[in-house]
């Protein structure tokens, strides 16, 4: 079952704690949340999974919450580390920012790990736009 538009655009209202940019792509039937263009969420069937490492997993598993979970090609269950967010999470903005807040760390401390490019980066700031060569002005030929 795929997600519904505007259960997405609930999602993306409720991270937008202290002025975070939250884009959601569209993947595997499901989509993929970013905050910050960071990769934290994952939704599938209208369900949120938050982004987990051993920093923060505790904190999800306390409320037995689950792991997100697919079907390999050969009939197996994998999980991920995407644990399902708390249901009162999804009430409000309030109740939603300290689990993204944690799910971002999660997202950042990965990001740091294997030196990707957004690692170091301060979260909301943008990438630092590539040098362009200049393009000398092409003469009409005569």
């Amino acid at each position: 079952m795929a997600n519904s538009r505007d259960y997405i655009d609930h999602l993306r209202e409720l991270m937008r704690a202290g002025g975070r940019a939250v884009t959601a792509r569209a993947m595997f039937g499901g989509h993929g949340l970013y905050v910050d263009g960071l990769f934290v969420a994952i939704v599938d069937d209208d369900v949120l999974y938050l982004r987990v490492d051993d920093a923060n997993r505790a904190e999800f598993a306390a409320l037995g919450l689950p792991p997100f979970e697919f079907m390999t090609k050969d009939g197996k269950r994998q999980a991920m580390s995407y644990l399902r967010a708390p249901d009162e999470a999804l009430e409000d903005a309030a109740a939603m920012a300290p689990w993204v807040r944690s799910s971002l760390g999660a997202a950042l401390r990965a990001s740091a790990a294997r030196g990707g490019p957004k690692a170091g980066r301060a979260p909301g700031k943008p990438a630092a736009p590539k040098a362009r060569g200049r393009k000398s002005a092409k003469r009409p030929r005569v």
